[in-house]
């Protein structure tokens, strides 16, 4: 049996238009206080990190008016963005789907939350589900 490109579910990214608002009711709501909170600027998002066991909920804030996140907001509203993989060896992950015809939007790793190195794949390729590769 081959070995699964996938390790497993990193985190899932939800695009919200008032963060404040966000982490004031899972405070309220659970006593819940974010992992980690940072700006993008490359990205322009503002996250908000919440860790439940091994996987994470990324609640991200379009830090500008052309942000991708503020982009989505308009057409869908508050919701789940994207779903993150973790894997090993990013870039040869990348270059293995790029060769079997994969549309992907970062051909290259950057740099995202908590320092990883990141990648994003083309929701035309996947089912309509943008998804995130990262890798620590």
């Amino acid at each position: 049996m081959k070995k699964p490109f996938l390790e497993q579910l990193d985190h899932i990214g939800i695009a919200v238009s008032n963060l404040t608002e966000v982490i004031e009711t899972l405070r309220d709501a659970f006593n819940a206080e974010p992992a980690f909170q940072e700006t993008l600027n490359d990205q322009k998002v503002h996250v908000a990190g919440y860790i439940l066991g091994q996987v994470a909920i990324e609640y991200l804030e379009p830090a500008s008016e052309d942000s991708p996140i503020q982009k989505f907001l308009q057409k869908r509203g508050n919701g789940i963005h994207h779903l993150a993989f973790r894997v090993k060896n990013l870039e040869t992950k990348l270059s293995q789907l790029q060769s079997k015809g994969y549309r992907l939007i970062d051909a290259y790793p950057r740099t995202g939350a908590e320092g990883k190195k990141i990648a994003f794949l083309h929701p035309g390729s996947f089912n309509g589900i943008l998804i995130e590769l990262s890798e620590y």
